[in-house]
């Protein structure tokens, strides 16, 4: 009998070490998800996974800064104990930087652990050149697993499962065959068995085929539609390529106020925003040549470099070169899209489209700029002040004629209204 059952039980130690295996490594995907989620819900705010300072510092190269992750698991919990407590380093840290940080008394130890754990294991996004693009730039790669790596990963798993399940199967028939004294089967490879079950469920297979080209073709729509959208904050998923100058939008437009249009002068006048020349820079930067942020003094050199300014001279003296910035916002040649149409006289403000650059550093693409989105944007705005505006004058007296019959809480001339949503309007 020991000889009878050896092969069934190799057969359930394959299984059972395939199904641990999974279950293992499950396990360790979830918890690296939960580090990655629970620092985007608790500390991005705060800080940034590279160099960069937000309010705290950036977190780049942290484990070589700390004394250890023991000591950092205590610090994230209640920092401020950890500084009453007369820590030598906290202390350092509370003096060298005033602003408190949050404690997260609310987290438990393994919930730090993980998060302490994404913040070792994270890796820079690699940068890639986006198809089809006019302004050059790199998308960052998304995080998480490749939906079609997952897909091949999961048939594979599957088909490993159904072979030894067809062994584990072939086994007791014949070991029940041999107990009824039937001669045993033969075995019969997995192809030849599956065109006999196609020959006698045909119905079945029919049936599956169809369900398995509907979701192909649902896919592929699905990819395809996506092409040259670099941003959806539905996906979370943001286009944020490095510049060649570290320009933060956040100390600029956001603590020193100053005007998008001092900089973007085409915005109120132009189809175009226009991108500012370093002559612009230059208004302000020939008095400031220290930067705020750190290396921000170095990148501020870079601005005299381009404009051949010698800051010890104080004179232009060297040949001027263009700045190579690379372009966040991209629509295809094929769209009519007017920034003083929306601005001038829409009276759209400039974070409807490209966020609150107030808050950023480096400028990232936060809406997707599709047609549906758009379509979205002109059957929900009102166009403000249209008797006032001579441009729209004779199109309201029409509006209002054409809608005068409806309740006045529903006389809203939104932009679709106005033939906002017509194919000319935006392709031509």
């Amino acid at each position: 009998m020991d000889t009878i059952y050896t092969k069934p039980k190799k057969h359930f130690l394959a299984i059972f070490s395939l199904l641990f295996l999974s279950f293992f490594l499950s396990i360790n995907l979830v918890s690296a998800q939960d580090g990655e989620k629970i620092f985007k819900q608790n500390c991005a705010v705060c800080h940034s996974m590279g160099s960069n300072k937000v309010t705290g510092p950036g977190l780049k190269g942290l484990m070589a800064r700390v004394p250890g992750e023991e000591w950092l698991l205590k610090w994230i919990k209640n920092n401020d104990a950890l500084i009453k407590s007369g820590d030598a380093y906290a202390v350092i840290i509370s003096a060298f930087d005033a602003s408190a940080m949050t404690t997260f008394t609310n987290l438990s130890d393994d919930e730090i652990k993980s998060v302490i754990t994404y913040i070792k294991d994270y890796k820079e996004p690699v940068a890639a050149t986006p198809t089809g693009t006019t302004g050059g730039g790199a998308v960052a790669e998304e995080k998480g697993v490749n939906p079609l790596t997952l897909l091949i990963g999961v048939i594979a798993f599957l088909i490993i499962i159904v072979g030894v399940l067809r062994g584990v199967r072939h086994s007791l028939k014949n070991l029940q065959n041999e107990k009824l004294g039937i001669p045993e089967e033969e075995s019969v490879g997995p192809w030849s068995e599956f065109k006999i079950w196609v020959s006698t469920h045909k119905r079945t297979t029919a049936v599956a085929i169809l369900f398995i080209v509907g979701g192909l073709l649902s896919a592929g729509w699905y990819s395809l539609k996506d092409i040259g959208i670099y941003a959806d904050p539905a996906q979370h998923r943001e286009y944020q390529p490095g510049q060649p100058i570290a320009f933060s939008h956040k100390i600029h437009a956001g603590e020193n106020a100053i005007n998008c249009q001092y900089c973007h002068s085409g915005v109120e006048r132009s189809k175009t925003a226009g991108i500012p020349s370093v002559n612009v820079c230059m208004n302000c930067h020939k008095g400031i040549s220290k930067g705020k942020l750190p290396g921000g003094t170095e990148e501020i050199a870079k601005i005299y470099d381009a404009a051949g300014w010698d800051p010890e001279k104080g004179e232009y003296n060297k040949p001027s070169k263009p700045i190579q910035w690379v372009k966040v916002h991209n629509l295809q040649d094929f769209v009519f899209f007017s920034h003083q149409q929306h601005v001038k006289v829409g009276k759209q403000e400039c974070v409807t489209c490209h966020g609150d650059l107030k808050e950023m550093t480096t400028a990232k693409q936060v809406q997707p700029l599709s047609m549906a989105w758009c379509i979205d944007c002109h059957r929900k705005t009102e166009v403000p002040g249209m008797k006032d505006n001579p441009y729209y004058e004779s199109l309201h007296k029409k509006l209002a004629e054409k809608f005068k019959n409806l309740p006045r809480d529903q006389r809203k001339y939104t932009v679709d209204k106005m033939g906002g949503i017509e194919c000319g309007k935006c392709h031509y």
